[in-house]
């Protein structure tokens, strides 16, 4: 029987209990005041019990769990869903619930803020928890002398890394938003508090992530825990997207070696069947290729169900990618496929998203959210390499012998859509770079990275990719508004989202997005 980690009951009795004063304001999570330092913070099994809040925290969010935003702002300015509802008519569309009319509306590019998805309070909770455990875990060690200074360090790290992934997903879909370090932990620390700038948040994220890796655990002594937990080479991997993601690339390269190196992940091997691939990885979660999973189970469901079709389809599959544009067919040997398509990621049948729901029921709706694997590193220093040195014959043979790597393990199919899928010239920077973007939209299809693929790939060099940006979205958007959406996204400012107008009204010191004025 898998060792489970439970931090999910203790989310309700310990962070519950601390932050347990009703919600008034944008950064609304203190407790009656006073009483952490008081009551709390006295032993290492309440520091162990308070950094278990900080992921549960991960399983809940706001209006809608965070999961649930996670891939909402990561798909769906993207090109490879769409609604799950057909809707043929305006008729049709003033039929859609609240919700569904914001997820409408953020795929056909009409985002306003007053869309309930781009409320970032879900984040700011999980925050909150870490500022929380960062400022007053060193009161521990003087109270507890069973705690020692690595171990204390190394319960700050997950904190901390913690708290820069989160920031890391706030710079990547809002630009700027408030920078926000010290805990509200009473009714005195509630006021306004602006946006800090994209440098600003991206050298918080850097130290962050940093201290998580250097301070971390090299392992928590299961796989298990390892996958649910933050290690140090979970902050790594995280460190090198953010790194990616501002072109510094051989820090970058340097995180992923250290990931690759400790020898810890694997993919799985060459001529895996896809449904061994697809339990092992999907199904039954934390696997040999997992480095960070949200860890729901069967006391704390995921979001899953109402979204990909067990009770419910907010979302499919675009037709493209059902119809095999993506991952390919072989129409004389239906074996003969890409192991991560068709009965993985999607349905053809259907153009059903069945990467978390397949031989799932609405009872049984806990597969994890996918936060890191191992591809992923793979995948990031391959890109990494392709533009460290722009033209480099060396870093191209290895960027595709990388990403080669995955297509082996994976069973890629060499001919997609009428495309003959060869390895590009080494020296071409350009095409090995697309070879790169083009595999990741395989592997990590629907589990919340497209967007910022496509926003990482278009805006490197100052916008000198812009294309691929501008050509995904006008391709996805209905014909008769491309050209709108061709001019919107040229306007660079587009690419963020705007700043929840409920966030406007109850913090003053906040400015709209300038897109969005």
């Amino acid at each position: 029987m898998k060792h489970k980690i439970k931090y999910t009951v203790i989310l309700l009795t310990i962070f519950v209990s601390i932050f347990g004063s009703s919600c008034k304001k944008w950064l609304d999570l203190q407790p009656q005041d006073g009483l952490i330092r008081q009551e709390y913070w006295k032993t290492k099994e309440q520091l162990d019990a308070a950094v278990m809040g900080c992921y549960a925290s991960l399983l809940g969010g706001s209006t809608i769990p965070l999961a649930k935003y996670l891939f909402i702002w990561g798909e769906l300015r993207g090109d490879m869903v769409v609604p799950g509802l057909d809707l043929l008519s305006d008729d049709d569309e003033s039929k859609l619930t609240g919700i569904q009319r914001d997820e409408f509306d953020i795929i056909n590019t009409q985002i306003a803020s007053t869309n309930t998805l781009v409320n970032w309070e879900a984040l700011y909770k999980t925050i909150n928890y870490c500022n929380t455990v960062i400022k007053f875990a060193p009161d521990v060690i003087t109270n507890d002398k069973t705690l020692t200074q690595t171990n204390l360090n190394a319960y700050l790290a997950e904190a901390h890394a913690l708290r820069g992934l989160m920031y890391f997903y706030l710079l990547r879909s809002f630009g700027e938003v408030p920078l926000k370090l010290e805990p509200t932990y009473n009714d005195s620390q509630i006021g306004p508090i602006k946006k800090s700038t994209q440098q600003e948040i991206y050298l918080q994220i850097i130290t962050d992530l940093t201290f998580g890796a250097e301070n971390g655990q090299v392992t928590f002594g299961n796989m298990i825990e390892d996958r649910g937990r933050i290690t140090k080479f979970t902050a790594y991997t995280a460190l090198a997207d953010a790194y990616l993601w501002m072109e510094d690339y051989q820090k970058c390269i340097d995180a992923c070696n250290k990931v690759i190196e400790s020898g810890k992940y694997q993919l799985l091997p060459v001529g895996t069947p896809q449904s061994n691939f697809y339990n092992n990885v999907y199904l039954e979660g934390n696997s040999v290729e997992s480095i960070f999973e949200f860890q729901f189970d069967k006391q704390k469901l995921n979001p899953f169900a109402p979204m990909f079709g067990l009770t419910g389809r907010e979302f499919r599959a675009a037709d493209w990618v059902a119809e095999g544009g993506l991952f390919g067919t072989d129409a004389l040997n239906t074996f003969n496929r890409d192991i991560r398509g068709n009965g993985t990621s999607m349905l053809e049948s259907n153009s059903s998203i069945s990467k978390y729901t397949y031989l799932r029921t609405s009872v049984t709706s806990y597969s994890h959210w996918f936060v890191y694997r191992f591809a992923d590193v793979l995948l990031m220093k391959a890109e990494a390499l392709t533009w460290l040195s722009p033209g480099n014959t060396n870093n191209g043979n290895s960027a595709i012998e990388l990403v080669n790597r995955v297509r082996t393990a994976r069973h890629a199919l060499s001919y997609v859509a009428d495309k003959t899928i060869d390895n590009p010239d080494p020296s071409n920077t350009e095409n090995v770079s697309i070879y790169v973007f083009e595999e990741r939209a395989r592997e990590f299809a629907f589990e919340g990275k497209r967007w910022y693929d496509i926003l990482r790939n278009a805006k490197r060099n100052n916008y000198a990719n812009e294309k691929i940006l501008l050509n995904i979205v006008s391709a996805s958007a209905q014909p008769s508004k491309q050209q709108t959406v061709i001019n919107k996204y040229k306007d660079h400012r587009s690419h963020y989202f705007p700043i929840y107008s409920y966030e406007l009204q109850t913090n003053k010191a906040l400015l709209q997005n300038p897109f969005y004025q």
